[in-house]
């Protein structure tokens, strides 16, 4: 969002000294080219004065610098894939590529940090160590427990004294939802409040009406008991859409959240409140489609959204007018293939 597209054939010197030119008004130029492609086009020493943001599967150095791989391969690396999915199943690749939404957030703080900076900085990003950060607890695990953190599926770990597995992933009547059995002040509150949301629509199954809240401790149950409270809890919760769950977990002040998916985002009532969509057209000849706005508001304002994504060359006119090349220079360069 907000970018404007440009072409430029680096590989000729007439390229590489637009590229110069365009490059004179940046502070930062973030890059994905493979290791010290930079100094084989001479253009180390055109950025020397500016922060260069390096982003490429696994960094500028080490044993596989320099080897191409696609969001899968990264992903797979960094040891996340081997962690999502089920428990003896094959791992489970999420349904949009990650890594570039990882490696580009951490590039985007290193820029921000070297802002800070009198001088040039150069930002090493490595894919495969940008996506490791997606499953925190792993490295946690092994640093504190020094055992392996499988694969969990819809469990979660971390909540028993004695090994028990909680769910975390339920299935609603037109989804999932995210719930979990859990002790400590909040933990008793949710519990309450289910016994007596259940109480509310029916009957509260024997095995949840017998638990003393205020004296409730997930952590020493067994997985017997846990199985057991599991699935008393489960057909109330088959019963509920992911709307009616948000709402009675809001209304209840309990722990638990919808599993949503794109057509959630873009129904939630929240974000419409707030103004966070914006109607764009695509490209010339497109109906408008609505688009992300800004993440946040500042001072009360959201950041402008000012145009979609670009295409390929697109403000080529627009960007070469800006460094002052004409328009009859631009149809030259455009002839001979230079952009």
């Amino acid at each position: 969002m907000n970018k404007r597209g440009v072409t430029c054939d680096l590989a000729s010197s007439e390229g590489r000294a637009l590229f110069a030119r365009i490059a004179s008004t940046a502070r930062i130029v973030v890059e994905s080219f493979p290791p010290g492609r930079l100094r084989e086009l001479d253009l180390e020493q055109v950025l020397r004065d500016t922060i260069v943001v390096s982003i490429t599967p696994y960094g500028q150095d080490g044993p596989l610098a320099g080897v191409p791989a696609s969001d899968l391969e990264v992903t797979a690396a960094s040891g996340s894939l081997w962690l999502a999915g089920e428990e003896g199943r094959p791992p489970v690749r999420t349904a949009q590529p990650q890594s570039p939404y990882w490696s580009g957030m951490y590039g985007a703080l290193g820029a921000l940090v070297a802002l800070q900076s009198p001088t040039a900085q150069r930002i090493d990003v490595s894919a495969q160590a940008a996506m490791t950060t997606i499953h925190p607890p792993a490295a946690l695990w092994w640093d504190i427990a020094h055992e392996e953190h499988g694969r969990t599926g819809p469990f979660l770990l971390g909540r028993s004294n004695v090994g028990s597995r909680f769910r975390n992933l339920w299935a609603c009547a037109d989804g999932f939802v995210s719930f979990a059995i859990q002790g400590g002040p909040i933990g008793r509150h949710t519990g309450r409040m289910l016994a007596e949301w259940m109480a509310e629509t029916g009957s509260v199954p024997a095995v949840i009406a017998a638990i003393d809240w205020d004296q409730f401790d997930n952590s020493t149950l067994s997985q017997t008991q846990v199985d057991a409270l599991e699935a008393a809890i489960a057909p109330f919760l088959a019963l509920l859409t992911k709307a009616e769950f948000f709402e009675g977990v809001v209304k209840r002040k309990m722990l638990g959240y919808p599993v949503g998916d794109a057509s959630d985002s873009l129904a939630d009532p929240q974000l419409r409140a707030r103004d966070f969509w914006r109607t764009l057209s695509p490209a010339e000849g497109l109906p408008p489609l609505p688009f992300p706005g800004g993440f946040a508001l500042f001072d009360g304002e959201r950041p402008a959204v000012r145009r979609p994504a670009p295409g390929v060359g697109e403000h080529n006119a627009e960007i070469y007018g800006e460094v002052g090349i004409s328009s009859e220079e631009l149809a030259r360069l455009r002839a001979t293939g230079v952009v």
